[in-house]
């Protein structure tokens, strides 16, 4: 299990404008190039996006979808990588004063991702998640103020 944290210089509100915003989904994931809609209303449960992901030379098509919503205090959501199986990826949302933490949790959950889990994948994950909240922390404190 991999688990990151990131402290957001914008309050909860702003976070949840980006993460509502299913067309900025591949400007804070990495590895994806490109999402559109998938089915429901982003970010309903059971709403989903598809998304295209790019490792080298290869592309991947995948989708994610809602499975637990508790705005604003947390979001889970289970990404589907097709072969590998899928992922449980949960945002644990606190406000922190004027900022946001950012809890971030992710583990295989079913199919080959699963059965193969090391540590040796956390660790990539580990570093994956860090790029991750990164370039989430840099969307939201790039939105307008007033965002909300």
């Amino acid at each position: 299990m991999a688990v990151r944290h990131q402290l957001i210089a914008r309050e909860p509100p702003v976070l949840w404008a980006v993460l509502k915003d299913e067309s900025r989904y591949a400007d804070w994931v990495v590895g994806t190039s490109n999402s559109v809609p998938g089915k429901g209303r982003w970010p309903d449960v059971g709403s989903s996006i598809n998304y295209t992901a790019r490792v080298g030379p290869k592309e991947f098509h995948g989708h994610t979808t809602v499975r637990r919503l508790d705005a604003p205090r947390a979001l889970e959501l289970e990404a589907h990588g097709g072969p590998l199986g899928t992922a449980r990826i949960a945002f644990d949302i606190r406000p922190w004063g004027d900022k946001t933490l950012v809890i971030l949790d992710e583990h295989p959950l079913r199919g080959l991702g699963g059965s193969l889990h090391n540590t040796f994948l956390d660790a990539f994950a580990q570093i994956r998640h860090r790029n991750m909240l990164r370039r989430l922390a840099e969307v939201v404190e790039g939105m307008p103020q007033d965002t909300g």
